[in-house]
């Protein structure tokens, strides 16, 4: 991580090494916190985030699945994150808003305990290696599973839910590949470690619906309506390994990883990237850096331009 000068704490902004908490906080414990990826892209005409507002409203829904008070409105974490993205002047970088219960009690139950909320930015390239967006990756189906929907709420970006996702990552990496694949306790496709995932067959792209205890992913959204406007179905369906293994594409997609293809899982060989997932990676590109009008509306320009030569 390369570290920059400020970040967002509870309502100003402080130097990089001060954004401390105490080692009591309820947090740290117990998972008990939420939190966002979100991107910022250059643009002909500034840095932009994209879908700024979906994210905040995400990581406020995530809150409430926990019974946690944000004390800030997302317009107040918009507002915010313009702030912590102008103090760097950086053209493009990565959000992380993250709220969590902080230092009082240290029962399981929050109780009292405050909620503490803080927002980082730093610079992040692609999140799987510049060459996994050309080559594709090799993915793994993890032998853990993916945690069901009446366990623990998936659709909340809660961070104690990652350590599923971490546990199946190590055993995937530890092999030689580059990401995992959870399934369900069915055996049902559910997403990668921290992605969800689209498989092209026949020209028709498919994705598992949220009954696979999957992240309702904005990134995921984003891919659907670039999909059907280049004039390809999707159908969120029940996915199995074996139409993983049989797919004419496979592509992973989230705000870290963007658009990432899949060469190979399992060693069973998918091939380099097809061209329905170039297309929908080559107008991702597009939309997130300004060039295509149709999405516009997704774009939240930085209300401070990056300093020059930055």
């Amino acid at each position: 991580m390369q570290e920059t000068e400020k970040i967002w704490f509870n309502g100003e902004l402080v130097d990089w090494a001060d954004a401390k908490i105490h080692v009591g906080a309820h947090a740290l414990h117990y998972g008990s916190g939420v939190f966002e990826g979100i991107r910022c892209y250059e643009t002909a005409t500034g840095p932009a985030v994209f879908r700024l507002t979906d994210h905040l409203k995400r990581l406020s829904n995530s809150a409430k699945l926990l019974h946690m008070e944000l004390p800030y409105s997302v317009e107040e974490l918009r507002a915010a994150s313009h702030e912590v993205i102008g103090a760097h002047g950086l053209a493009e970088c990565y959000l992380r808003p993250i709220a969590f219960y902080g230092y009082g009690e240290l029962g399981v139950h929050p109780g009292r305990n405050p909620v503490d909320v803080a927002i980082m930015s730093w610079p992040w390239g692609a999140y799987l290696g510049e060459e996994a967006l050309t080559q594709g990756i090799r993915a793994k189906v993890s032998s853990w599973k993916r945690v069901g929907p009446n366990t623990i709420p998936h659709v909340s970006k809660a961070t104690g839910i990652y350590l599923n996702s971490m546990l199946a990552v190590i055993e995937a990496t530890q092999g030689g590949y580059d990401e995992a694949i959870l399934l369900t306790d069915d055996g049902y496709v559910a997403d990668g470690s921290g992605e969800n995932i689209f498989l092209v067959k026949d020209e028709i792209l498919s994705t598992p619906d949220l009954s696979a205890s999957i992240l309702p992913g904005i990134t995921r959204d984003t891919v659907m309506e670039i999909a059907g406007a280049l004039g390809y179905a999707v159908h969120e369906r029940t996915i199995i390994r074996s139409d993983l293994h049989l797919a004419d594409e496979v592509f992973m997609c989230g705000t870290a990883a963007e658009v990432t293809p899949v060469r190979s899982i399992d060693d069973h060989e998918i091939g380099p990237p097809g061209p329905i997932t170039k297309a929908i990676q080559s107008t991702f590109f597009e939309v997130v850096r300004g060039r295509d009008e149709r999405w516009s509306r997704w774009l939240d320009y930085a209300e401070k331009a990056p300093t020059p030569g930055s």
